[in-house]
């Protein structure tokens, strides 16, 4: 069953897609520029020991995210 959670409750090695993320701002920017767009599959790959930063794989890359950046993606797991 899939469920919509944010970015930074996605449990690590877990697959998810892009269902939302903020439509203006800076966040709304930044996360466009680097491939994170709605219907965009990503892996959490990894966390800093405090939790932040966050490591996915989004679009065949490496991307590291904030967790504050991480809070403002809603995902759909699979």
């Amino acid at each position: 069953m899939a469920q919509e959670i944010k970015l930074s409750e996605l449990a690590i090695g877990a697959t998810a897609v892009v269902r939302a993320y903020p439509k203006a701002g800076t966040e709304f920017i930044r996360l466009r520029e680097m491939g994170v767009l709605p219907g965009t599959s990503i892996t959490l790959i990894r966390t800093a020991p405090l939790g932040d930063p966050l490591e996915i794989k989004v679009r065949g890359y490496r991307l590291t995210l904030r967790k504050s950046e991480a809070e403002f993606v809603l995902v759909e797991t699979t």
